[in-house]
């Protein structure tokens, strides 16, 4: 008699459980997924500066198999900008930067969230005043969002917060503040990573397939709510209230469970 193959407790929402996987509670990936990836926190540990991440050639490497296996479906989903995403990684995969405000679609066309500028860039200077006055702090101008890393001065926290709600207020309905890890930003209204998601799933090759989006941080809820929405499978990272259906531990068991994916698809090849 064959053995037997691991036992599979099936979910709610119709998916069964990878519990051959060690590594936390995620559901056993279909042949048919397409992935939409956070890369800080999800597939890197966060740095203490977002200049100072780098891809190791294994990354690089395991994301490259997963495209072929997956017939290119993969988008790398990020609080970047598209052109930041692209120096870590190249242009070798979809990406949806600035939480879904620039997005490149498959064909390689940009699709950009039109918004008024004048006053972000009033905004940055103001910032850039405050970053002087308080050196521990991080600014990026990533073109249409401004984020002010505070996670050197913890204490900042609650001055950072309560300055860029007014710099919002000043901008208009056209922005949002959003909040993230030991981060505030600037963002424009309207887009967020759940809407490049289903901008993506509208397209070639993500359309009719199953998608799985892995994030960790607070701007990855959106996009988790439209997973669940859509009857896909959202995969939250790390500890934290969420709506994502499933769990892993860190960046590690990320990379570990994407690899299982991998090895499956070598396997029936």
């Amino acid at each position: 008699m064959a053995p037997a193959g691991p036992r599979r407790r099936p979910r709610q929402d119709g998916a069964a459980e990878d519990v051959g996987f060690p590594l936390g509670t995620v559901p056993l990936l279909p042949a048919d997924a397409g992935f939409f990836l956070d890369i800080d926190g999800t597939l890197l540990d966060i740095a203490e500066r977002p200049q100072l991440v780098r891809i190791d050639d294994d990354l690089g490497h395991l994301l490259a198999t997963i495209r072929d296996a997956s017939g290119g479906a993969v988008a790398l989903i990020s609080g970047r900008p598209v052109a930041e995403i692209d120096r870590l990684f190249g242009r070798n995969f979809c990406a949806a930067g600035q939480h879904g405000a620039e997005r490149r679609d498959a064909a390689g066309k940009m699709h950009q969230h039109r918004v008024p500028l004048t006053g972000l860039r009033k905004a940055l200077k103001r910032l850039r005043v405050m970053v002087a006055e308080h050196p521990a702090l991080v600014l990026e101008d990533k073109g249409m969002n401004l984020a002010l890393h505070y996670r050197s001065a913890p204490e900042l926290g609650a001055t950072v917060r309560e300055a860029l709600r007014r710099l919002v207020e000043d901008l208009g309905d056209d922005f949002e503040l959003q909040s993230g890890k030991m981060v505030m930003e600037i963002k424009p209204s309207g887009k967020d990573k759940g809407t490049a998601i289903a901008e993506f799933l509208a397209e070639a090759p993500f359309r009719g397939r199953i998608p799985v989006f892995i994030g960790d941080d607070l701007t990855d809820e959106f996009g988790f709510a439209l997973i669940n929405r859509v009857g896909g499978f959202s995969v939250k990272v790390g500890e934290g209230g969420s709506a994502a259906h499933w769990r892993l531990p860190n960046a590690d068991a990320v990379r570990a469970w994407l690899k299982r994916f991998a090895e499956r698809g070598r396997e029936k090849s």
